[in-house]
C-alpha cells in the first residue's frame, strides 16, 4: 500500500521545531530509532517534548561510552568515532534491528527511519570548536527501499550547551525535510537552517541517495551550499559524490589551479601537468601524500549574471571524466583560498595560474578592505612557503611569451614583486607547449555555440566526443 506524504503549502513563516516535532509525532505512518552520540540526546529530547512521541519512537539510545559504542558498531580501523563511516554504520545496524524486532505484517503502513549523529563538541579549552556527522534513513513507501541523506557539521558556537541545542534543532529539520519537502531537494537544504542563524553552524558537505534521490545530482547539492551561504567551500570527485574538504585534505600537500574551465582546454591540461612536474620537484612533497584540485569560484560562475545550474554541471561533468577533484569556493581572493586550506593541513602548498591572474594579485584595489591592504594580503598568501607557478601569455601582436621576465606591474608594486620573485615564490611554467596558447576557453565556448568546426582539436583527448554525446554547452553536433 502506497503512502503519500504531502508537504506544507508555502507560508512566508517558519514552523517552529516543536511545530515540526510534533507534526511527525501525529503522523501514524512514521516510525524510527534515534542513535546519537558525543552531544547527548538532543534530537529526540525535542520529541519527547512536543509530545505524541510514543507513535514515533521505537528506542532512543546514546552510546556515549567508546566501548558500548565498539560493541553496538564494531570497532574503526582509524579508532574514530566521528567520522561518515561511523555514522553510516549507525544508521544501518538501527535499520536492520527495525527490520528484525518489528513485523511487517503487523505494521504494514509503517514508514520506518533511523536517525543518528556522531558529534564531538567543542573542548574544554575552546581551541577545538567541534564537528560531527548528521543522517537520517527513511522509507516513503513501505515497499520501497530506503533513502539516505547524509550531512557533514561545524560549529561555530563557543558554548556547549549552545551547540547542543543547536544539533537538536538540525536533527527535527533534517527529519522532517526528509519527509514533507523530499520532492525538492534545493529547500528540503534551505530548511536546515530553519530556527538556526548561520553563524551557528556551517554544513560543508551533503550526500543524498536512494530511489527518491535517483535524479539529484549531489555536486549540485554542493553548489546550492556555497550559494545559500552554507559554508565557504565545497568538494566533489570524479565519481561526482560530495567529498568532506577536512577530510581530504588534512596533512596533505596542496596543489590548486583556479579557472572557468568552460570548457577544459588543453592550455589548462598543459599547465596542470606542468605545475604538477614542478611541485613534485618541490623539497618534502610526496606525490602521494598530495591532493591537485581544480577550483571555480561562485563569482566566475555568476559571470553572466545568476548561476546557471547546466552550465556548472556541464563544467563538472567534463574535470571529472578526466578524473580529476573539483572544488566550488567564495573565495574571490587567493589569500582566503591559502587560509582556507590552512585550516587542514602545514604542508607545501603551490597554485598555479596564468599571467591574468598573477596581475590581478598586484593589484591594490582588491585589498581596500583588508587594514593591512595588500601587505597583509601578501602575509596570508605566501605564508608556509607557497610558491606560485606561473603559466605564460603570448602577445598577438608581438609574438612575445609574456613570463615573470617581462610581466608589467603597476610601479607601485613593482618592488613588492621583485621581492617575491627573487626569493622563489614565483616560478616561470618553462617547458609549455607554445602552439596551443593561441586557445582560450571562451573562444571555444563561442565555437561551440555557433556551431563551428575546428574546436575538438582545442580540447584534451576525449573531451570533444564528451561534449557532442551529452550536448554540452550548447553543443548541436552529432558524435562521429
Amino acid at each position: 500500500m502506497a503512502i503519500t506524504l504531502k508537504g506544507d503549502q508555502k507560508i512566508n513563516t517558519v514552523p517552529t521545531t516543536k511545530t515540526k516535532a510534533l507534526k511527525i509525532n501525529l503522523n501514524a505512518h512514521i516510525y524510527g530509532t534515534f542513535a546519537e552520540i558525543g552531544a547527548g540526546q538532543e534530537t529526540v529530547r525535542n520529541f519527547f517534548r512536543a509530545g505524541g512521541a510514543s507513535g514515533t519512537i521505537a528506542k532512543a539510545m546514546s552510546a556515549y561510552d567508546k566501548d558500548f559504542s565498539d560493541a553496538i558498531y564494531g570497532v574503526e580501523k582509524d579508532n574514530r568515532y566521528v567520522t561518515e563511516l561511523r555514522l553510516k554504520k549507525m544508521l544501518k545496524h538501527e535499520m536492520d534491528l527495525i527490520e528484525e524486532r518489528l513485523d511487517r505484517q503487523k505494521h504494514p503502513d509503517k514508514l520506518f527511519f533511523s536517525y543518528a549523529n556522531t558529534v564531538a563538541t567543542i573542548n574544554f579549552t575552546k581551541k577545538f570548536k567541534g564537528h560531527g556527522w548528521v543522517g537520517i534513513r527513511f522509507q516513503l513507501d513501505p515497499l520501497e527501499d530506503y533513502n539516505e541523506i547524509v550531512l557533514h557539521l561545524r560549529f561555530k558556537e563557543t558554548d556547549a550547551r549552545l551547540q547542543q541545542e543547536t544539533l537538536g534543532i538540525l536533527g527535527v529539520n533534517l527529519i522532517y525535510g526528509a519527509y514533507y519537502l523530499n520532492d525538492n531537494p534545493k529547500e528540503l537544504l534551505k530548511s536546515f537552517y530553519d530556527n538556526i542563524d548561520k553563524d551557528r553552524l556551517e554544513i560543508d558537505m551533503i550526500n543524498f541517495s536512494g530511489p527518491r534521490f535517483m535524479y539529484v545530482d549531489n555536486r549540485l547539492m554542493s553548489l546550492q551550499l556555497v550559494k545559500n551561504g552554507m559554508t565557504n567551500a565545497v568538494m566533489f570527485g570524479p565519481d561526482g559524490n560530495n567529498m568532506l574538504p577536512a577530510q581530504v585534505l588534512y596533512k596533505k600537500n596542496i596543489l590548486a589551479l583556479r579557472g572557468s574551465y568552460r570548457p577544459v582546454t588543453k592550455v589548462n591540461m598543459d599547465m596542470f601537468e606542468r605545475s604538477k612536474q614542478l611541485f613534485f620537484n618541490e623539497n618534502k612533497v610526496d606525490p602521494s601524500k598530495t591532493k591537485i584540485i581544480f577550483e571555480i569560484t561562485l563569482s566566475n560562475l555568476r559571470a553572466e549574471g545568476e548561476i546557471n545550474e547546466r552550465d556548472f554541471l556541464d563544467r563538472a561533468e567534463l574535470l571529472c571524466s578526466l578524473g580529476l577533484n573539483v572544488m566550488i569556493t567564495n573565495y574571490q581572493e587567493y589569500f582566503k583560498l591559502v587560509e582556507y586550506f590552512s585550516e587542514f593541513t602545514k604542508e607545501r602548498m603551490g597554485l598555479a595560474m596564468g599571467v591574468y591572474n598573477l596581475i590581478q594579485i598586484f593589484d591594490e584595489k582588491y585589498y581596500r578592505d583588508l587594514s593591512g591592504g595588500i601587505l597583509e594580503a601578501f602575509g596570508k598568501l605566501f605564508y608556509r612557503d607557497l610558491k606560485v607557478y606561473m603559466y605564460p601569455y603570448k602577445d598577438e601582436e608581438t609574438g612575445e611569451f609574456i613570463t615573470s621576465e617581462n610581466l608589467k606591474v603597476h610601479p607601485r608594486m613593482k618592488e613588492l614583486y621583485k621581492f617575491f620573485k627573487n626569493n622563489g615564490r614565483l616560478l616561470d611554467i618553462k617547458d609549455f607547449n607554445p602552439d596551443i596558447l593561441h586557445i582560450f576557453s571562451r573562444k571555444v565556448l563561442k565555437m561551440i555555440k555557433n556551431g563551428e568546426d575546428g574546436w575538438e582539436e582545442m580540447l584534451p583527448k576525449g573531451v570533444a566526443e564528451i561534449i557532442k554525446e551529452k550536448r554540452l554547452f550548447g553543443c548541436t553536433k552529432k558524435l562521429g
